[in-house]
């Protein structure tokens, strides 16, 4: 089976997969509503904790199963002598994965759609009033959105069409050294043209006030979001690892990369909010009204914000083809598909169910979704607050309790005795309790 060719290209995919809209649209908020500094380290200590156990165990599993999500839990099931009951983990994480692109290649429109109307300075010396006034009017049209979301997922597709080493290696290598180079120019714009002052007491501002154990469990709810724990990405992708890579210290050099960008992609967008008095705010009125307002109102804020866009899509495109890839490889190994009918198929499903959460936004045909207000919010809902954390408890409890140990030391062979411990440790009597917090915090929340 091709692999990626270096241990370099599995930490670029790895990390290309984490950064995604989460770390755009929703980390620096959550730090600024929820406390400030002590929340950025809840969030690292979550992520560290919780979030990198999991993602090494995905990786492991894949590593040793050599195969998608579901041909690599019946493999270690079946060396294990468990039931392929197990296997149920790998259908829910494709499933999870699909789910979550119905919304994101439907955001991913949006941000193509906005790189352009900001290229063509449809927003310069607009009033915040006029820019959310131009959102509005792209949510009452289902037409144009689809277009734009079509194009997007189109890019994807064609991504995992070609493969891991000439679709999805070549993509990492391009992507992440684009992703830092744009990212690092809109710190620096930002920096010289925003207010930092007020953007630090925001992010980094110590308010206990504003910390308390719920802050802790959406820290939590972030870190297992971010890293990409619970779709099948780490299975997938380490299922073409090279033999004899060292897996945990891979794993936690794409943790520390996924915040670093996180933290800076705040420092990109806050002092630019703040500068123009608007109110911080997260996901679609952050990145379509704020953002788009902000850079209107400044010099060469076009140019800037098209960049700004462009850093969107680059960072939805690496997650989106992780989120296909488990999919696309299960369907090729369970029904025997070739990958040009596996993308096919998948792109489909996709596309349909990116339509109907197109049509649930407009306000003349949408409509209740399970007591939510459109599509959107319940699929976001319902993958974030069950689905993930079902998955990733499966996982923690599969490989915490049931996979023999020695089967795992073979694949974190070039990790030391102590690290193999810890990361049992974690597995086995953190991950589970708080991942079960999450679950009982959504299903209690008002």
């Amino acid at each position: 089976m091709t692999g990626w060719r270096s241990r370099t290209t599995f930490v670029l995919a790895l990390s290309a997969s984490a950064v995604g809209l989460g770390n755009l649209w929703r980390f620096s908020y959550l730090a600024g509503e929820h406390g400030g500094a002590p929340f950025v380290i809840a969030y690292v200590v979550c992520l560290f904790l919780v979030a990198v156990p999991l993602m090494v165990a995905e990786v492991a599993i894949g590593s040793h199963g050599r195969g998608g999500p579901v041909a690599a839990l019946r493999w270690a099931s079946d060396r294990s002598l468990l039931s392929r009951g197990w296997m149920v983990a790998g259908w829910l994480a494709c499933l999870t994965g699909v789910l979550i692109m119905a919304y994101y290649i439907v955001v991913a429109g949006w941000s193509l759609a906005y790189a352009r109307y900001m290229q063509s300075g449809a927003f310069a010396a607009a009033s915040a009033a006029l820019v959310g006034e131009n959102f509005s009017e792209l949510l009452a049209q289902p037409l144009r959105q689809i277009y734009w979301q079509s194009l997007f997922l189109l890019l994807a597709a064609t991504v995992v069409l070609f493969g891991v080493r000439r679709g999805l290696g070549l993509m990492v290598w391009l992507a992440v050294p684009c992703l830092i180079t744009i990212l690092a120019g809109l710190v620096k714009f930002s920096l010289d043209n925003g207010d930092l002052e007020a953007a630090r007491e925001f992010l980094f501002g110590v308010k206990w006030i504003d910390f308390s154990p719920q802050a802790v469990l959406v820290a939590l709810g972030h870190a297992l979001f971010t890293l990409g724990v619970g779709v099948g990405t780490g299975i997938s992708y380490g299922a073409y690892t090279p033999q004899r890579i060292p897996i945990g210290r891979s794993v936690l050099a794409v943790a520390v990369f996924d915040t670093m960008i996180a933290l800076l992609a705040g420092l990109a967008i806050f002092p630019l909010v703040f500068a123009n008095n608007m109110e911080p705010a997260m996901g679609p009125g952050l990145l379509f009204v704020s953002v788009p307002y902000a850079f209107g109102n400044l010099g060469q804020g076009e140019l800037f914000g098209a960049l700004f866009f462009l850093l969107v899509v680059i960072a939805a495109l690496g997650s989106a083809v992780a989120m296909m890839e488990p999919a696309v490889r299960t369907l090729m190994q369970q029904a025997r598909l070739r990958r040009i009918t596996a993308v096919l198929v998948v792109s489909a499903v996709i596309w349909l169910l990116g339509a109907a959460v197109v049509l649930s936004l407009s306000p003349t045909v949408g409509g209740v979704w399970f007591g939510n207000s459109n599509l959107f919010t319940f699929l976001d809902a319902f993958t974030a607050d069950f689905l993930l954390p079902l998955v990733s408890l499966l996982t923690a409890v599969l490989v915490g309790w049931r996979l023999r140990p020695e089967i795992l030391r073979v694949e974190l062979r070039r990790e030391s005795d102590v690290f193999f411990s810890l990361w049992r440790l974690l597995l086995r009597y953190i991950a589970p309790p708080a991942i079960v917090l999450i679950m009982l915090a959504a299903l209690f929340r008002p």
